[in-house]
């Protein structure tokens, strides 16, 4: 658990002493991703998972967040701005991930992308973008604000617009992901 809050950690400020977890524990996307971790590591039957868990709840009403405890998400994960964030428990994201103000990563329940998306390593995801179904997010993609994404989407590309359209791109995420941490 401290491995990837640290990690955490060092995507807000590049740092992981502890003036720089004071700093961070006043911005919303850090604390709910900090009781995140804890009742992911420990789970519902443990005290500290409990105790954690009741946080979580706490804070996805206040901030606007709901990422089930179970949602499998790497290190490093950022959250730029809180509200209207939501993500599907069975939705898997890499490392090194970036993730918006009003972003959906839902499942699809009928027809042929019924399931939840896989999102790669390096993904930055911007404000209102909506990804859905049983699709392959690569790795260093940038989804633009405002994208509605239902399929697949190579490693190095940019998505742009509703309907979406894929833009090939070498290091499409620099300059949009910093303080990256190693896998």
């Amino acid at each position: 658990m401290r491995k990837y809050s640290n990690a955490d950690l060092y995507r807000y400020y590049a740092d992981t002493s502890y003036k720089a977890f004071l700093k961070a524990w006043f911005m919303p996307g850090y604390r709910y991703t900090y009781f995140y971790r804890i009742a992911h590591t420990k789970g519902k039957k443990s005290f500290a998972g409990c105790i954690a868990w009741l946080f979580l709840r706490k804070y996805s009403y206040k901030y606007g967040i709901q990422i089930p405890y179970v949602t499998d998400i790497g290190k490093g994960f950022y959250i730029g701005h809180f509200g209207n964030i939501v993500i599907n428990a069975k939705a898997k994201i890499g490392i090194n991930c970036n993730i918006s103000q009003g972003v959906t990563i839902g499942g699809a329940y009928r027809g042929k992308l019924e399931g939840v998306p896989v999102v790669g390593d390096n993904v930055w995801m911007g404000a209102n973008a909506v990804i859905v179904g049983n699709i392959q997010i690569g790795n260093d993609v940038l989804i633009a604000p405002g994208a509605y994404v239902n399929f697949n989407v190579p490693d190095h590309s940019i998505v742009i617009g509703n309907p979406a359209t894929i833009k090939e791109k070498e290091n499409a995420t620099d300059g949009y992901i910093n303080n990256k941490v190693i896998g």
